[in-house]
């Protein structure tokens, strides 16, 4: 999505283009801010020398922490937006960051932890979010109630989105 090509998009009725332009110009920072967190988590990662795992990689074993769940559960409880969901569990199982096991109910169903080696790329991610964290309220860059408010009207937004395609079917 490019903000400088002319875009045919139907004003609503009533007006609304300022409105309109605005939704486009979030939905693109949306779309950039997610590339730039997976090329900061790179970065951090090229700096240590951690190189048998990528950013989405290392942002699955942050979401999933302690819990362990099925494939199909990453999807389900946002712990994983990609397609390629079984590539990567396995990658991080062969490179040691998981245990997998066949689930005892569902024998189809593989359920997956992290290891010791996947808890500590964990911990670096969680410790290089907490230094964000820390220097954009010292730098000022956000304040807590302002991230409160961008938090909650990007929930606002994803859930009008989940009831569009609830309601498509």
């Amino acid at each position: 999505m490019s903000m400088h090509e002319p875009v045919d998009i139907a004003v609503p009725q009533g007006g609304g283009s300022e409105f309109l332009n605005h939704y486009l110009e979030t939905l693109a920072m949306v779309e950039r801010l997610h590339r730039l967190l997976l090329d900061v988590v790179k970065d951090e990662f090229e700096r240590l020398s951690l190189l048998d795992i990528n950013s989405v990689q290392a942002l699955l074993l942050f979401n999933i922490g302690d819990n362990e769940v099925t494939a199909g559960e990453l999807k389900s409880r946002g712990y994983y937006q990609g397609s390629n969901v079984s590539y990567n569990l396995k990658k991080l199982v062969e490179c040691g960051y998981m245990h997998h096991k066949r689930c005892e109910i569902d024998r189809r169903a593989v359920r997956v932890k992290l290891t010791d080696k996947g808890k500590s790329i964990r911990k670096i991610v969680s410790e290089l979010f907490g230094r964000h964290a820390e220097g954009m309220k010292t730098r000022g860059v956000l304040t807590e109630n302002t991230l409160e408010d961008i938090a909650s009207s990007l929930v606002k937004v994803e859930r009008y989105w989940a009831d569009q395609i609830r309601y498509i079917y």
